[in-house]
């Protein structure tokens, strides 16, 4: 098998019935365009999103698919997925079919005019599909984490990102990280960049957040976020 070049990875849980678009649409935008695989994590759904998943391999050879034995949630699926992966380079999406998997090759342009300081390239929604409670909430949000954090960042929270491999396998890990990709990068002492993509409606399946738990569970990752970044510590390195 051709070793690829990038590497598309989906978490999903309960996603049966947006498995099979979502998978025909990224090799729609990639086929002809690049060597890639598509790594999705099956985050032990309840429904048989694993077996949809199961079925689509031989219809579609890029096609892997991983099995949490017990829910971990969406940022150990994520690891879980880029962990497997086997490009140098990986572009996430989230499994509700919002992302658009017509915005990676725009990513990927990105990546090519950019300098290689830049190691993450972040999806910015900036028409978002979702209820007006949920932009609210995101736009309060991403003000308070943009004030604590100072990452540059306008939308932290949208599934569709590019990133190299070894510098997100060098991050610290924690819960929700994915949230908050741009202060690790930067923590890290990288670069990163916001390009603006498509923002659809959730056409089937139902949300696995609400607004008052996130705003709860953000509140302790911002500070344990802030408390990293003030803790960090870099020096250049040389061979003699």
């Amino acid at each position: 098998m051709t070793q690829p070049s990038l590497s598309v990875v989906v978490p999903v849980f309960n996603e049966r019935d947006n498995v099979t678009p979502l998978v025909n649409e990224i090799t729609a935008a990639l086929r002809g365009q690049i060597d890639f695989e598509i790594v999705y994590v099956d985050d032990n759904s309840k429904d048989d999103s694993l077996q949809v998943l199961q079925a689509l391999k031989t219809a579609n050879p890029e096609l892997r698919v991983l099995h949490h034995v017990s829910q971990s949630g969406q940022s150990t699926a994520v690891r879980t997925g880029v962990k497997a992966a086997r490009a140098p380079w990986i572009a996430t999406l989230d499994g509700d079919g919002q992302n658009d998997p017509a915005d990676i090759p725009k990513l990927l342009a990105a990546r090519g005019s950019a300098e290689e300081q830049v190691k993450l390239f972040a999806g910015w929604r900036v028409n978002r599909q979702d209820s007006g409670s949920k932009r609210w909430a995101s736009k309060w949000a991403n003000a308070i984490r943009a004030r604590m954090l100072r990452d540059d960042t306008p939308d932290t929270g949208c599934g569709i990102k590019l990133f190299e491999r070894a510098a997100f396998l060098d991050l610290p890990y924690f819960d929700h990280m994915h949230r908050y990709l741009p202060a690790l990068m930067q923590r890290a002492g990288w670069k990163t960049v916001s390009v603006p993509v498509n923002h659809r409606h959730r056409t089937s399946g139902v949300s696995k957040y609400n607004n008052l738990g996130r705003a709860l569970v953000g509140i302790r990752d911002l500070r344990g976020v802030a408390w990293l970044i003030t803790r960090s510590k870099r020096t250049a390195v040389e061979e003699v």
